[in-house]
């Protein structure tokens, strides 16, 4: 999942800047434009994702070795209720029980991550190779082929070994390109054969940001204003070496493609007639997507990184930039080591430009390096993560930016979804069934503007672990019922809705796709009535125990029964409104 993005007050130097994507991308022209009804492309590839921290569970069984984020996760005050993916989904014990919820959906691909220590527990591949980790990705493989799913496997998904990290100092070290390349071709080598799409790296933004610099994520490091622009110089170096060792080596023979997930949100001017803020917005998508995009696509940063960062760097007194440069050689190695790009989009912002002092008394961070301030317009629905507002025409502008800055790439979009955050689930997720039809056809809209879109994976099919959010947000199209010790899964309304778009293979007409949205609310009441059930036996089983433990608290009660019980009758009562409507409408 995306993870927040942070609200810096940023600025801007008059600067002459070279705006190439600005003279190729119309930043005035905004059409929001009405629904669009219409199909895909034949052959356009409908899926879900997962990553395997967020999911797996099993942390340390089967010879799984520890990652940066199962010591991140265990240190009191880092996650909101200091909760774990320990357990998760317990996705690792649930494979065969996961494949027939994606098959419900009629899904044609399921994007998976494949954890580093499980499958080498020190990182090291030297060091040993543990044949269980291997197995259990086997299984998953082959039962999605059976099942005639396609595959999409990433890399690297946040995951790193510890060992790697208290050994080396994690991606502030350029011994992690051999190592993560090592990781690669043992992947390549065991499941090649099976696997025609391979993700290098899983939003890197948010791995050398939030890793590195606000250390809000694992390793949990705050080396502002130098550790994100080193981690982030260390991965496209490895995302590099990776697409060159699979070129070389086992394209010939395996003919599969490799790229890597990009995460943006889109950046729209304040004023589109005020050049100031038309260029703070192509900074922002710059700074964001751009940052790793441009060394990839182009062999170099985008000039706005360095010649901002350079100069804000000189002016508080250093020798050299803090935006690391490439060599030569390095720079013509790393152009066009992209078979496809991978989109993760979740949302958008205002962007106005904001100067901000930079001497030598003055600290840097990657946020004060822009020079911007990002707005937000209250009118945006906003149902679930604090970050995430829903503004389905910023998708369409950012896939058609993709097309101009980089040459109209083959793009899948990786991940795409919404979240709630409320504390008694809701399974009539109406909020997320609007969210999907409206970003999804803001996405066929850039494809008839000529964008080369050839999947989409809706973010997420399970309820999982959100990172230093804990399990307070869902994103998932089925609700995982953390509570209870098996993990039950339970269809939310959105499914049925997902379901349909995938069927038709996009918005037949008006009155087909308000109908889809009718029988998926009908549906939810019964999953509702079926969770408030569950949830009722799960209570029962609770009382049993308290009142047989002399030392419950009062603060175990009110979690284990008030809240549960209060959670049940709201679902029950919601149930039965939505039936009593229902009738009325009939």
């Amino acid at each position: 999942m995306l993870p927040r993005c942070a609200f810096s007050v940023c600025h801007v130097f008059m600067l002459v800047l070279c705006l190439s994507a600005a003279e190729d991308f119309d930043w005035t022209k905004n059409n929001h434009g009405s629904f669009y009804y219409g199909t895909f492309p034949a052959g356009f590839s409908w899926g879900a994702g997962s990553s395997a921290y967020q999911t797996e569970g099993a942390w340390d069984k089967d010879g799984k070795g520890l990652s940066i984020w199962d010591v991140f996760s265990h240190k009191k005050g880092k996650i909101q209720q200091n909760e774990t993916g320990d357990a998760s989904c317990e996705g690792y014990y649930k494979v065969k029980d996961d494949i027939s919820l994606m098959k419900e959906l009629k899904l044609n691909h399921y994007r998976f991550s494949i954890s580093w220590p499980r499958l080498i527990p020190t990182g090291i591949k030297s060091d040993h190779i543990n044949e269980k980790g291997i197995q259990y990705y086997d299984e998953l493989i082959d039962h999605l082929l059976e099942n005639k799913i396609t595959p999409i496997v990433t890399l690297y998904h946040w995951d790193l070994p510890q060992v790697l990290q208290e050994k080396y100092g994690g991606w502030q070290n350029i011994s992690m390109v051999n190592h993560f390349n090592e990781f690669a071709n043992l992947c390549f080598e065991r499941f090649g054969n099976r696997i025609k799409y391979w993700i290098t790296f899983n939003n890197p933004w948010s791995v050398a940001v939030e890793g590195y610099e606000t250390g809000e994520h694992a390793p949990g490091l705050k080396l502002r204003g130098t550790g994100a622009y080193k981690a982030a110089h260390h991965i496209i170096k490895a995302h590099a070496k990776v697409w060159h060792t699979y070129d070389t080596q086992w394209r010939g023979k395996q003919k599969g493609l490799v790229g890597i997930s990009l995460s943006g949100d889109w950046g729209e001017p304040v004023d589109i007639s005020n050049q100031k803020d038309i260029e703070a917005a192509e900074r922002y998508v710059q700074f964001y997507l751009g940052w790793f995009a441009t060394p990839i696509f182009h062999g170099d940063y985008p000039q706005v990184m360095k010649d901002f960062i350079g100069r804000k760097s000189v002016q508080q007194g250093l020798g050299t930039s803090r935006l690391p440069s490439f060599s030569p050689q390095e720079k013509s190695y790393m152009k066009g080591t992209c078979d496809f790009l991978g989109i993760g989009h979740f949302t958008t912002r205002y962007i106005t430009q904001k100067s901000h002092p930079s001497g030598r008394s003055s600290s840097s961070s990657y946020f004060t390096d822009r020079d911007l301030a990002e707005l937000v317009d209250p009118r945006w629905p906003d149902p679930g993560s604090e970050w995430l507002y829903s503004v389905p025409w910023g998708f369409r502008r950012l896939l058609n930016f993709v097309k101009t800055q980089y040459g109209n790439p083959m793009i899948y979009v990786t991940e795409n979804g919404v979240s709630e955050k409320m504390l008694c689930t809701e399974l009539c997720d109406d909020w997320r069934i609007q969210y999907y039809k409206d970003y999804i056809n803001e996405m066929l809209k850039a494809i008839k503007d000529g964008v080369n879109v050839k999947g989409y994976t809706a973010w997420s099919l399970l309820d999982k672990f959100e990172w230093d959010e804990g399990y307070s947000e869902r994103f998932g199209l089925y609700y995982v019922d953390f509570r209870n010790k098996n993990k039950p899964r339970y269809p939310k309304a959105s499914v049925q809705f997902y379901k349909r778009i995938i069927s038709s293979n996009g918005f037949p007409n008006q009155r087909e796709v308000e109908n889809w949205r009718r029988k998926a609310v009908e549906t939810c009441s019964s999953s509702n009535q079926l969770l408030a059930a569950e949830e009722q036996r799960s209570t029962a089983a609770n009382i049993l125990r308290l009142i047989h433990d002399p030392l419950t608290s009062h603060m175990e009660m009110v979690t284990e029964i008030v809240v549960p019980t209060v959670c049940t009758l709201s679902i029950l009562l919601s149930a039965i409104f939505l039936m009593f409507l229902l009738r009325r409408r009939n």
